[in-house]
């Protein structure tokens, strides 16, 4: 199992999440699946239904989205 993309609240969008395929977990935006958002402030962490590649908040991190 790999380890979990680890992310400030800066890397959040207004919303509160990040959208997969992301650069930061390494992947080539234009040769992976369909692009989907994860709310990643609702539970601090998300597993993308796609590819499996987890997100997570990094220990000690704020996230003020509405």
């Amino acid at each position: 199992m790999s380890k979990a993309i680890e992310l400030a609240a800066k890397d959040l969008n207004p919303q509160g999440g990040v959208f997969c395929p992301s650069e930061k977990a390494g992947m080539e935006l234009w040769s992976g699946h369909p692009r989907v958002f994860l709310d990643v402030a609702k539970h601090g962490k998300v597993k993308c239904p796609y590819c499996g590649t987890e997100y997570q908040l990094k220990a000690g991190e704020q996230v003020h989205a509405h």
